[in-house]
């Protein structure tokens, strides 16, 4: 019993943990540029339901950490709600110099900003925390060498040859096996260029990925495969520490290829190239995490503090999605307003926001059945070969 005990903490802490910075920076975006525009703000939360500590500040902030960990909120003077629902009766009934710091009477760019300020927060952590690695950890880098090619693979019928050097790929610069992976796993099934060097000259392939669906920590993907190993020869692999420019460079440019791996996937799910099983849930980021902090003591933080910019990019992207609840939902109908020169009625916006609430918790109870399904087919050796 206390075996399980131990194995089921193991698993919800580092998920705590790594949910909490997420939802506290995603927060403390909305939270900051709403002080900044002169709004009222009433609560700052983390997690949802009863309260287990609370504190008021003395401009009447109530900062708050509720009993069920999996989100958090801000709420804004005059919101029914912490998912910034305008309450239009209270509102109504507030004195005048009451109404000035409410939300819901800021002007429409200011709305905007303080909604958009909560993604820009969780890209900001991201990128912070990416730099900061590139800067303290560096990173292992291993030369685009080809040690075996896999037969009757993309790679073997484009002409690749043990010992291929890879120096670029549709143009774009080549410097480690990994920046080759990434750019054929993010490929479409569309033919690449590919210049490699062979025994002192150069030569020019073409190859066309073939797409695999394979299993990660958070589900299934589908990913472009060439049929290329790496070299293995400790002369093919370097350490690299970067200075602070160039780590937030890097930085920059591993987070964009997030954001477009993501967004490619999206397209992909609405276009039906992709299928939804590989949503992922609160129970595969408890894995994962759960998986990261055993591992510290081998590999150290790294992959945990990674798994936490992955995790802010993705809830940052997922909330710019124009779903009514979310805010990119909120954004929308800002645009709206702007547009027109007044806001939508608001039993237009009460229908709306319902629907948006039916899908979030929609996905989130899909994302869960997903979760759910993979754990059932791990314990039960589903699917071996």
């Amino acid at each position: 019993m206390l075996d399980l005990v131990m194995s089921i903490l193991t698993y919800i802490v580092p998920f705590i943990f790594v949910l909490t910075v997420v939802v506290f920076f995603h927060e403390l975006g909305h939270f900051l540029v709403g002080r900044w525009c002169g709004v009222k703000i009433d609560a700052f939360s983390i997690g949802f339901g009863p309260e287990l500590w609370g504190r008021e500040d003395r401009r009447g902030t109530r900062w708050r950490v509720a009993a069920i960990p999996l989100g958090g909120y801000v709420k804004f003077h005059g919101d029914a709600n912490g998912a910034s629902v305008p309450d239009p009766e209270r509102i109504a009934a507030m004195p005048e110099e009451e109404r000035k710091v409410a939300f819901a009477a800021q002007p429409v760019w200011k709305r905007m900003a303080i909604v958009l300020a909560g993604p820009v927060a969780n890209f900001v952590l991201a990128l912070a925390i990416f730099t900061v690695l590139f800067a303290t950890v560096g990173r292992n880098v291993l030369t685009p060498r080809v040690a075996t090619v896999t037969p009757a693979s993309a790679a073997a019928e484009a002409g690749f040859q043990p010992g291929d050097l890879v120096l670029s790929i549709d143009d774009q610069p080549i410097d480690s096996f990994a920046r080759m992976q990434e750019i054929v796993a993010t490929s479409t099934g569309k033919p690449l260029t590919i210049v490699v060097r062979r025994a002192e000259r150069e030569e020019t392939l073409t190859a066309t990925p073939q797409l695999r669906e394979i299993e990660t920590a958070l589900g299934k993907t589908r990913v472009g495969m060439l049929g290329l190993q790496a070299s293995n020869n400790p002369a093919d692999l370097r350490e690299e520490r970067f200075g602070l420019g160039r780590s937030v460079l890097l930085a920059a440019g591993e987070t964009w290829m997030i954001v477009e791996r993501t967004g490619a996937y999206l397209g992909g799910l609405i276009a039906g190239r992709e299928g939804a099983d590989q949503l992922s849930g609160p129970i595969g980021i408890a894995q994962v995490s759960g998986q990261m902090a055993k591992a510290i003591d081998k590999v150290g933080l790294t992959p945990l503090f990674n798994l936490i910019a992955i995790l802010s990019i993705s809830i940052g992207l997922l909330n710019l999605m124009p779903v009514p609840l979310l805010d990119g939902g909120h954004l929308m109908f800002y645009a709206i307003e702007a547009a027109r020169g007044r806001a939508l009625a608001e039993r237009t916006q009460e229908y709306a926001f319902r629907l948006g609430l039916a899908m979030v918790t929609t996905l989130m109870v899909f994302s869960t059945y997903n979760d759910v399904a993979r754990l059932l087919r791990k314990l039960t050796g589903a699917g071996d070969n």
